[in-house]
């Protein structure tokens, strides 16, 4: 069976993320969304805070230097200088390589741009109104009314400037994908059920 792959790129408070993990026991395939970070973290030799510095839910901003290491990683050279791209180069590196080896699901940090050219790739955005993100925020994080609304208010700053600034197109726009969903006007289990849908018609040819 040939792999695909979805990527699911979502507004914090969408659901995006509980949709993936769905999707991932439905299919029976994995699903990465920080566990990249890691994998990156391990495969570069460098230390996950740098990747969780330059993360897209933490942050979008130049680190205003250069950091030094040391790594054999997929043929980088032994001395490297480190900033915000090469940051970017290496988690797409780990994206890509997880791509070659089996079917999965990819929650943001840009996986639909650096899939763009991988055949059986569907395309995902979630958004949501703002009561019910703020709504799931405050339940999820365990926070007021006030935090949550400011936490999304910033997220909502963050998330679209790392997206188009590395993919050259805008984030949210459906152009940019194959199937849009808001998830205050079907649930979360609808949702995964259409997008399951897609992927047996389209890519395990069933019915």
């Amino acid at each position: 069976m040939e792999k695909y792959f979805i990527t699911i790129g979502r507004q914090l408070g969408s659901g995006g993320k509980l949709t993936g993990k769905q999707l991932s026991q439905r299919l029976n395939i994995p699903c990465y969304d920080k566990e990249l970070i890691q994998l990156a973290s391990r495969e570069s030799g460098l230390g996950k805070e740098f990747f969780e510095k330059f993360d897209e839910k933490n942050s979008f901003s130049f680190f205003g230097k250069y950091f030094g290491f040391r790594s054999g990683f997929m043929g980088y050279n032994e001395v490297n200088y480190l900033c915000n791209e090469t940051l970017f180069k290496i988690q797409s590196d780990v994206i890509r390589e997880l791509a070659e080896k089996e079917s999965c699901i990819f929650i943001g940090r840009c996986a639909d741009y650096i899939l763009r050219d991988v055949p059986n790739c569907l395309k995902v955005f979630i958004s949501a109104n703002m009561n019910d993100r703020i709504l799931r925020i405050i339940q999820s994080e365990n926070i007021t009314e006030k935090e949550a609304q400011m936490h999304i208010e910033q997220n909502d700053k963050r998330r679209p400037a790392y997206y188009n600034y590395y993919s050259n197109k805008e984030w949210g726009m459906a152009t940019s994908y194959d199937l849009c969903f808001n998830s205050s006007f079907l649930s979360i289990e609808e949702i995964v059920e259409l997008i399951e849908e897609q992927v047996k018609r389209k890519f395990l040819k069933l019915n």
